[in-house]
C-alpha cells in the first residue's frame, strides 16, 4: 500500500505469481492516509453514499484514488467495497505488508480537518497544507501497529519511503519532507524490532543510481532500467531462495506465453507451444498452490487452433 511506487514493486510480484493485492484504494501517499486506510480495513468498514462527493458530475471518495470514482454512484461504491472486502480478506491472511510513504505533506479539508488521501481537483482554498512530523506519524502508527499484530502476530511489516521526488512541494521542501518519513520509519523499526522492516528503494536511486539516465521523462519517476534494478535488489533481500528458484523457472514461460508469433500454425511453433505446456505442467505439479489455469488455456487454445 502506497505511493505509486508501491505499485511497481506489487505488480512485478504479481507478475511472479505471488498471492498478493495492490492498493487497493489506489495510490496513497502521505502516512495518515495509508494508516486510515489500514484501519478501515481492521474495522471492516463498509462505504457509503455520506463518504462520497460528486465534482463535475464524477462522484468521488476522500479516502479513494481517483481510479475508483465513476459516473455512477452505485458503481463507484461497489468498486470501493468490492475492494475493500477483497483487503480485508487478505489483510487476514497475508504474511508481508509493504508500505510505502511518499510525502509528509498532507491536505485537510477546512470543513472539518478531515486528511484527504486524495483532492480530486478540488480548489486549493478548499484545504489546509500541513507537514507531518516525526511524532505524528510515529504516534498514529505506534497505535495502528499493535492491532495489525493482534489481528495476524506473525505479520512482518516492511517500510519503503518512495524515491519520486514531489517538485511541487519545492526542492527543499522535498527533502525535509523525505527526511521527516525516513526518521519515523527509524523509530517504528525500533519500536517494533520483530515485525517492522525497512527497504532503502529511495537511498538506492538517490545515492546508487545518481545519473539521469535513470529517470523517465519527467526526470521525477524512475525510469524503466531503475525500476528493474530496485526490483533485483527487493528480490536479494525480501524474496526466499526457494521462491527465486520458482521465479526463475516462471519467468521462462511467461516470456513464452507474451510471445507473439507471425505463424502460428507453423510446426516450428506447435513444438514451441508443447514443450512450454509440458514445462507448465511439470512446474504446475511442484508448486500445486499456484493458479496456472489462465496459462494452461492459453496454450490449450494455441494447440486446438
Amino acid at each position: 500500500m502506497g505511493s505509486c511506487f508501491a505499485e511497481n514493486i506489487g505488480n512485478r510480484l504479481s507478475d511472479n505469481k505471488f498471492s498478493i493485492l495492490v492498493n487497493p484504494f489506489g495510490v496513497l501517499y502521505n502516512p495518515f492516509s495509508i494508516a486510515t486506510s489500514i484501519q478501515s480495513l481492521l474495522d471492516e468498514r463498509i462505504f457509503t453514499s455520506n463518504d462520497l462527493f460528486q465534482q463535475d458530475g464524477v462522484w468521488n471518495s476522500f479516502s479513494h484514488h481517483s481510479r475508483l470514482s465513476d459516473l455512477c454512484i452505485d458503481n463507484c461504491l461497489n468498486k470501493i467495497n468490492t475492494e475493500a472486502s477483497a483487503a480485508q480478506k487478505q489483510l487476514k491472511e497475508c504474511d508481508l505488508l509493504t508500505i510505502t510513504f511518499g510525502s509528509a505533506f498532507v491536505y485537510k479539508l477546512k470543513s472539518d480537518g478531515t486528511v484527504v488521501s486524495n483532492c480530486h481537483k478540488l480548489p486549493e482554498k478548499s484545504f489546509n497544507r500541513h507537514r507531518l512530523s516525526v511524532d505524528e506519524i510515529v504516534d498514529r502508527y505506534k497505535q495502528l501497529i499493535p492491532r495489525l499484530l493482534t489481528l495476524h502476530p506473525e505479520i512482518n511489516i516492511l517500510f519503503t519511503v518512495s524515491p519520486i521526488r514531489h517538485l511541487k512541494d519545492g526542492l527543499h521542501e522535498n527533502q525535509l519532507s523525505k527526511a521527516t518519513l525516513l526518521l519515523a520509519i527509524d523509530q517504528l523499526c525500533g519500536l517494533f524490532p520483530e515485525n517492522a522492516f525497512y527497504f532503502p528503494a529511495y537511498e538506492i536511486l538517490m545515492d546508487e543510481l545518481r545519473d539521469y539516465r535513470f529517470y523517465a521523462e519527467d526526470m521525477t519517476h524512475p525510469s524503466g532500467v531503475a525500476i528493474d534494478y530496485i526490483w533485483e535488489c527487493f528480490c536479494r533481500c525480501c524474496v526466499a531462495k526457494k521462491s527465486l528458484q520458482f521465479m526463475t523457472l516462471w519467468q521462462e514461460i511467461q516470456k513464452a506465453v507474451n510471445h507473439r508469433p507471425f505463424q502460428p500454425e507453423s510446426s516450428a511453433f506447435q513444438n514451441f507451444v508443447r514443450k512450454n505446456e509440458e514445462k507448465l505442467q511439470i512446474l504446475s505439479s511442484q508448486y500445486p498452490a499456484i493458479d496456472f489455469a489462465k496459462e494452461k488455456e492459453y496454450f490449450r487454445d494455441l494447440l486446438s487452433e
